[in-house]
């Protein structure tokens, strides 16, 4: 789900508790529209991330930092200046409007004392940053909108602040049963349909639980419903709205299996079943929420978007190579007739002595299956000038069976090759990542290598590093130079390997230190090939495991590719919770 007005109204509450009087001591801007702020207050220092990305617009409290450009950008530089160790004197939301407006006291360039505002909209693509005066004359924003995008407002230097009202929505802070009707009870809409359309700040998964509370059916037409049933939903409504103004938020994931599925600043009673098919988790603020549905998720977005040149060369190398295999397929599957050829000369060579002169066919016994065969014959050519023609066309398609299954093998080695690389990009999470996969697709010879020829960048990414339930070191290659250093020099002899089944994945290397392993380390290791994997997606994923020394590495083969002719398969599970990473 997206954020709605309860879910910022519960960070806004945060937010003011936590950082109202303190000082703005540092600014950085790590991305093109997401700011880092560094308040301290009440002697602590809290980290402030405010993303107006798009597609995953977020704000929340970290104590992960972020890597800054070596130039600030423009809007950056703006902020330091107007900003810099700038006291915030309050932390407000318009109503239940998705927008947090941060308001700033400090002294300007006379030393006289005034205010500014930073104001944060977290409005899906609409998402942005606006920095403007007390009078909300708009001094810059981290996204400039011009009239050409945007009929409704301009957000340029110069221009007026305001939220622009498209929807005609109430604010469900002050609602009475008259602007409930107008607004929500009129509509030819399904009940919870009129309820988010009709109301700020509330999300489908709100209004769907407004129903439920209510006891009312979310697809019955809000124009329906029984004097009875308009009461008891303004109601429900008035009694979340309460917990809202009385700052009663209870933060929480709502999870299926290991997977979140919702969130929310209230309770959502309609996840608790009786059948266990949800699991609620409780969190300490909504930061902590937020961060825990959202922020891994932000980032594999930005590293997925970081990593766009990479896969489109890479999906276009696939699509060529997968051309080429279905054409050298279909040639070799041309000479599968090669051995009919063979046996049509020699039965001709064993039986064609008494072939009648101008016979367009022959009819003999096959000796290698005792079956009657019938020889297709060219009538200007003698019996032994036809053999020797089909041992000329099985000659020609026994050479190009040759060639054409080496070019297979080749060709396939690629496309295993490319989706090997696809999939280290998938599991990829740092941009030193993806610089060694980079690193490895320009030594394959997929792209250049720019600046001086030769000269490498520094690789600074390592493998995944997890601990068993039983103290074992586990590592997990993120792409294939780690895969090949893991089970080349990482590993001993009497270490175990384990790879998913004839899929590309990563390589898992269990070190025993001479020890033998539990059932449970087993499997544990087992579950981290399988979600490392191509197969990350299903339930369930086949592994292979066995000792390293069973490992071989073909001359000339790619990178990370191993072969080997002993060892046992599992199936496990693509779920790691509950897996110590190191």
């Amino acid at each position: 789900m997206a954020l709605d007005g309860i879910a910022i109204a519960n960070i806004t509450h945060e937010l003011e508790s936590l950082l109202a009087n303190g000082r703005l001591y540092k600014i950085a801007q790590p991305e093109p529209d997401e700011l880092l702020l560094t308040i301290k207050n009440n002697k602590s220092q809290y980290r402030l991330t405010i993303s107006a990305n798009a597609g995953l617009p977020l704000i929340y409290l970290t104590d992960s930092n972020k890597t800054s450009p070596l130039v600030a950008p423009n809007f950056c530089m703006l902020l330091r200046k107007h900003l810099g160790n700038a006291r915030i004197i309050s932390v407000s939301q318009a109503g239940l409007e998705r927008v947090i407006d941060f308001s700033f006291e400090h002294l300007d360039e006379m030393g006289d004392l005034c205010r500014k505002h930073l104001i944060v909209e977290l409005m899906g693509k609409h998402s942005n940053i606006i920095f403007t005066t007390e009078d909300n004359v708009i001094i810059d924003s981290i996204k400039h909108v011009s009239a050409q995008i945007s009929s409704v407002r301009e957000v340029l230097p110069g221009r007026s602040y305001f939220i622009p009202d498209t929807m005609d929505k109430a604010n469900p802070l002050e609602l009475d049963f008259d602007a409930f009707t107008k607004h929500v009870l009129s509509k030819a809409l399904k009940s919870s349909k009129a309820l988010y359309t009709g109301l700020t700040g509330i999300s489908p998964v709100i209004a769907e639980e407004i129903c439920y509370r209510a006891g009312i059916e979310s697809d019955q037409p809000a124009g329906t419903l029984s004097s009875d049933e308009q009461h008891r939903l303004f109601d429900n409504v008035n009694a979340i709205m309460e917990l809202v103004k009385h700052n009663t938020f209870t933060p929480h994931i709502i999870y299926n299996g290991r997977k979140p599925v919702e969130f929310a600043s209230i309770p959502l009673t309609i996840y608790e079943s009786g059948d266990n098919t949800y699991r609620i988790e409780q969190c300490d603020s909504a930061s902590s929420m937020l961060f825990a549905f959202y922020a891994q998720k932000n980032a594999q977005t930005r590293i997925h978007q970081r990593s766009v040149d990479m896969r489109k060369i890479v999906n276009t190398l696939l699509e060529r190579n997968y051309r080429k295999l279905d054409i050298q397929e279909k040639q070799l599957k041309d000479t599968e007739k090669r051995e009919k050829f063979r046996i049509y000369g020699e039965l001709l060579n064993t039986y064609g002595y008494n072939i009648p002169e101008g016979s367009r066919s022959f009819e003999t016994v096959n000796y290698y299956t005792g079956e009657n065969v019938t020889i297709p014959l060219d009538a200007t050519l003698t019996a032994r000038e036809n053999s020797v023609r089909y041992f000329d066309r099985y000659n020609k398609l026994k050479r190009t069976f040759e060639a054409t299954s080496k070019l297979v093998e080749e060709t396939q080695a690629e496309i295993d090759h490319l989706e090997s690389i696809l999939t280290s990009l998938d599991i990829a999470v740092g941009e030193e990542d993806l610089v060694q996969l980079k690193e490895e697709m320009i030594e394959s010879g997929y792209i250049h290598r720019k600046g001086p020829a030769g000269k490498k960048v520094r690789i600074t990414s390592s493998p995944f590093h997890y601990i068993s339930s039983d103290g074992f070191d586990m590592y997990v290659g993120k792409n294939n130079i780690q895969n090949e250093e893991l089970s080349f020099r990482l590993a001993g002899n009497s270490d175990w390997w384990f790879h998913a089944k004839k899929i590309p994945g990563s390589h898992v290397i269990v070190k025993t230190n001479g020890k033998d392993l539990p059932d449970r380390t087993y499997e544990e290791a087992a579950r981290l090939a399988a979600y490392y994997s191509k197969g990350r997606e299903q339930d369930k994923v086949e592994v292979d495991y066995t000792l390293r020394r069973n490992l071989k590495k073909p001359a000339g083969s790619k990178p990370g590719f191993v072969i080997y002719h002993t060892n046992y398969s599992m199936v496990a599970d693509t779920d790691i919770t509950g897996i110590q990473q190191a």
